[in-house]
């Protein structure tokens, strides 16, 4: 049940004509503002309505954006787990290859130590 705005246009027509509008653009400006304020102002209750959709709808994003957050934490939790196994493997291959070159040295430095060792 829609509320109505109470405006008592027989009140508003007797000041206007109190103050001497003629009556018949008295009833004119009344009828005017009555339609004004049924068309464009909101009661009480409907401002209510309004604050409780508002309301609803605010929470409705509360919510929304927590999911939306707690996916992108996930993501990025997952991205950098994926990012560090990347880099461990990495480090092991660097460390391979580092394992690889200092055999390298030193078996170089070994035969050189032994024919050295052999010429003196």
């Amino acid at each position: 049940m829609p509320s109505v705005i109470a405006f008592d246009t027989h009140a508003y027509v007797k000041k206007l004509r109190d103050v001497g509008v003629p009556e018949p653009q008295a009833e004119i400006q009344a009828e005017a503002m009555a339609a004004l304020i049924e068309d464009r102002l909101a009661t009480k209750e409907e401002l209510k309505a309004v604050e409780a959709n508002l309301r609803r709808d605010i929470k409705e994003l509360e919510v929304n954006l927590k999911r939306d957050l707690k996916e992108l934490e996930n993501k990025l939790e997952q991205r950098l787990r994926e990012m560090d196994n990347k880099l461990d493997q990495r480090l092991r291959e660097v460390e391979m290859r580092m394992t690889i070159r200092l055999g390298t040295i030193i078996a170089v430095a070994t035969t050189v130590l032994a024919i050295l060792i052999k010429l003196l």
